[in-house]
Order: structure tokens, then C-alpha cells, then sequence
């Protein structure tokens, strides 16, 4: 059976840790979700004693059509496809945000929390943009049913 996750967290690998950060608040109010650092361990690349940005240099340097490659895409696709919706964490690289497009499209909600570099229309697909952390909590207060 396949698992299902409330959000899907979608972002940069260069920002780490303020993903990681976003993820704890996730598990502080026991809501389930799909977030592609997580499962880092066994992306077949890289180690732990890189750095984010090291980790997305020897990425970068990949063929678009190796193993590695088109086993995280498959993982990432499915485990958003398995969400009912999609955060995005900026700042956030173009895969993000070609995430984000296809969360709407599938019509799935969408939110973002940070801030963005400039407007944009298509910023409009996101139900709400969260300027930080407590407010993102306060929304997930309200989703998790506590008040």
C-alpha cells in the first residue's frame, strides 16, 4: 500500500536547514509529510561530512539520465503525487518551485513560507505565503485541530 502524506515539502538542498527547521515543526504537531532530505542517506551520492553546498556541487555534476538522477526524481514525484498538499520553503531553486506547478496542477493546495524576490502572478497559486515560523505554526495549529 502506498503512504500518504499530509504536505509535501519541497525546496533547495543549499537551504538545509531552514528546511530541516521547518520539518521539526511538522513533527512537533504529529503532521505527516513527504520532505526529499529525509531520505538523503540513500540518495547514492555524496556523505554526511559535506556540506549542502558541496552535496548540490557533485549533484550538479551528474548526467540528467544517471541512475541517482532519475531514482530521486522518482522518489520526489511520488511522494508528492502521495500529498495532499505542498509548502515550499524559500528561497527555492526553479525544481522547487517546477513542484509547486505541478502540485497545483494536480490540485492539490498550496503554501509557501519566506520571502520571495519579487512579485510574480503566478505567485498566486499559493493559498497563503508565510512570513516565518510562527505563523506557519499557527496554521498548522489550526490544521492539526488545536487551538
Amino acid at each position: 500500500m502506498e503512504k500518504t502524506y499530509e504536505f509535501f515539502i519541497a525546496g533547495r538542498a543549499r537551504n538545509k536547514e531552514n528546511i530541516l527547521k521547518i520539518c521539526d515543526l511538522f513533527d512537533k504537531y504529529n503532521i505527516s509529510y513527504y520532505c526529499f532530505l529525509k531520505n538523503e542517506d540513500e540518495w547514492g551520492y555524496g556523505n554526511k561530512d559535506q556540506t549542502p553546498e558541496e552535496r548540490q556541487q557533485e549533484f550538479e555534476k551528474l548526467g540528467l539520465k544517471s541512475d541517482v538522477v532519475l531514482n530521486l526524481f522518482h522518489n520526489d514525484l511520488e511522494g508528492e503525487k502521495s500529498s495532499k498538499n505542498l509548502l515550499l520553503v524559500l528561497p527555492a531553486g526553479k525544481a522547487a518551485h517546477i513542484e509547486s506547478g505541478i502540485a497545483y496542477g494536480l490540485g492539490k493546495k498550496c503554501y509557501a513560507i519566506g520571502e520571495y524576490e519579487a512579485t510574480d502572478t503566478l505567485y498566486n497559486i499559493f493559498e497563503e505565503i508565510f512570513e516565518n515560523e510562527s505563523n506557519l505554526e499557527d496554521f498548522l495549529k489550526k490544521y492539526n485541530g488545536e487551538n
